[in-house]
């Protein structure tokens, strides 16, 4: 293994761990008893990040078809710019949690909360795989590693496109609760 892939896996895992942490912070009640006064308003940024998870999904399914087409720089360009948006998407994600409270079901929505809940816990659990897959499957991808990559992608695609999809439908049920 050579010395720049061993780092580059410390530090994939580095920041999986932080990132992780962070947003058990962000959730545990006896941490953060109240939001973050930071003197500015976010809360719009629900609907922000459903607009960069929708434009993530797009960037993903034309990452794939122009792999498919060997059409490799544009692909490249694809998934770069969806992993940009996906970091764009967790820091914003994190403020909105930081400096607002949580949203909770509400009989508002036209959605049964079972299918609510099914879709959000899924989307969570797989939340928490998608960052080190995603590292990963771009580093492999940059390094030149490419059976490496097409194996690692063959998994990160299909889970990273079900997260943004179901991120988009997580708001659209919810939204009719943000008050």
């Amino acid at each position: 293994m050579l010395a720049n892939e061993k780092l580059m896996k410390r530090l994939i895992w580095g920041v999986t761990v932080v990132v992780l942490l962070l947003v058990s912070v962000i959730f545990n009640p006896r941490i953060m008893t109240e939001p973050l006064d930071l003197g500015i308003d976010t809360g719009f940024l629900p609907s922000v990040n459903a607009g960069i998870n929708f434009i993530v999904s797009l960037l993903l399914i034309a990452g794939f078809f122009f792999i498919k087409n060997k059409k490799v720089t544009y692909h490249k360009n694809a998934m770069l710019s969806a992993f940009v948006l996906s970091i764009l998407f967790l820091l914003l994600y994190v403020l909105y949690h930081l400096t607002n409270t949580h949203t909770v079901w509400c009989e508002a929505s036209p959605v049964s909360k079972g299918l609510y809940l099914f879709i959000l816990f899924s989307h969570i659990g797989l939340s928490t795989l998608i960052v080190p897959l995603t590292c990963f499957t771009v580093f492999r991808g940059l390094s030149n590693s490419v059976e490496k990559h097409r194996k690692i992608a063959k998994i990160t695609l299909p889970l990273w496109l079900y997260i943004t999809i179901t991120g988009v439908l997580v708001y659209l049920m919810i939204s009719p609760c943000y008050l």
